[in-house]
């Protein structure tokens, strides 16, 4: 632990954040209604407003901005019973079968509605109306975004742990429904604060008080699209899962029978906590919730390890852990840096669509996963470590 600002804790050392992150973790660790303290995660990178890979724990009010457009995006794994040399030799073909199961790109969606997405939409539609929450006046298509993957750092991945055995690993939010809430309340938090008259670090940070006549639509509608997330990540998942039912050599029967655990966890999202005797709203802005033995999912970039932890509980982390790598460059300095040689050298031994357009999210335009998991010790344990041998992404 490091202290970085009276009211900020790091995970790792200042002099490994960027001076424009510093920046935003001051501003964010001097707003009113911080609670204790921003604990930063040792992924943290420049994000809008606030870092990605800071958890923030506020009195009485949510900041939009800080939870960011993609709501409830997050992991999901499943631990399969059969171990990597029972895949064919033939990867490319598993590959194909998964982009065909499973529309991805910005502005793909699904041309049916299948009936596990049809029973997901339903308990949707059931929360929506319980909550007052209008997801169609928001984006009229989240039906049938249900299911798809999008682009970006999103992804599917076919992975096996040190015993050999076959995760598959998927990444992924609450799309473009998802984008529109957070864009709505954003734009509104900016419009009360300058009504209040209440001057900002940075616009971004605008919050919403939870006296704001507009404070409990925008968690009815948060919670929604964390909702829309999970079941996003589960309607994807039960498609990998029945794409590789045939794929596996002696894997007979339901898909179901693939399965022997599932982990699905948000990073990018707020709910109330108990934290030091105080009831408080948690928001984590590129971090996972890591409660003592919860089992949670931290991805590498594209071509490197991953891995399956339990939590620690680490109380002044306000029991959270960090998302991932983190992004060294961005996707404009990525492209300018690095060539599609560069690409296929870092991505040698895993099968992958070898594009321009995936450029940007080469290996070396993040920080080392390695390095993260060592910072985050006190975090959490390791239980498994992924290797990948199939990646799908959108652009």
């Amino acid at each position: 632990m490091y202290p970085l600002f009276p009211k900020a804790i790091g995970f790792l050392p200042a002099a490994d954040i960027e001076p424009q992150a510093l920046v935003q973790i001051r501003n964010v660790s001097e707003l009113p209604i911080i609670f204790r303290h921003v604990a930063v995660m040792p992924d943290c990178h420049l994000g809008i407003g606030a870092t990605i890979g800071s958890v923030i724990a506020t009195r009485d009010a949510v900041i939009p901005a800080a939870v960011g457009v993609d709501i409830g995006c997050g992991m999901i794994a499943v631990r399969t019973p059969f171990p990597a040399s029972s895949l064919p030799a033939d990867l490319a073909a598993i590959r194909r079968g998964i982009e065909g199961r499973i529309p991805s790109s910005v502005g793909n969606y699904n041309d049916v509605i299948t009936p596990t997405a049809a029973a997901r939409i339903a308990a949707l539609e059931t929360l929506a109306a319980a909550d007052g929450v209008k997801p169609d006046h928001y984006d009229s298509k989240w039906r049938v975004q249900l299911g798809s993957l999008g682009g970006g750092n999103h992804f599917i991945e076919v992975c096996a742990d040190l015993r050999d055995d076959v995760w598959l690993v998927l990444h992924s939010g609450s799309r473009g429904v998802g984008n529109k809430i957070a864009q709505k309340y954003i734009a509104a938090a900016k419009r009360l604060m300058d009504q209040s008259g209440l001057t900002l670090a940075d616009r971004n940070l605008a919050y919403l008080p939870q006296d704001s006549p507009l404070f409990d639509p925008y968690l009815k509608a948060l919670h929604w699209a964390q909702e829309f997330a999970r079941h996003n990540r589960d309607e994807m998942m039960d498609r990998v899962l029945e794409e590789m039912s045939g794929r596996f050599e002696g894997a007979v029967g339901h898909p179901g029978e693939l399965e022997s655990e599932r982990i699905n966890c948000h990073h990018n999202f707020v709910q109330r906590e108990h934290h030091f005797g105080e009831d408080v709203w948690v928001t984590r802005k590129g971090a996972i919730q890591a409660r003592a033995g919860m089992k949670a999912v931290i991805p590498g970039s594209m071509g490197t390890r991953s891995y399956i932890v339990s939590g620690l509980g680490n109380s002044m982390a306000f029991e959270s852990a960090p998302h991932g790598a983190g992004r060294r460059f961005s996707r404009t300095e990525a492209r300018r840096r690095f060539t599609l040689g560069d690409l296929s050298e870092q991505m040698s031994g895993i099968e992958y669509r070898h594009e321009k357009g995936l450029l940007d999210e080469i290996p070396s335009a993040y920080k080392d996963i390695d390095q993260v998991m060592e910072h985050s010790r006190d975090l959490v344990t390791i239980e498994h470590t992924l290797r990948q041998l199939i990646n799908v992404k959108g652009n």
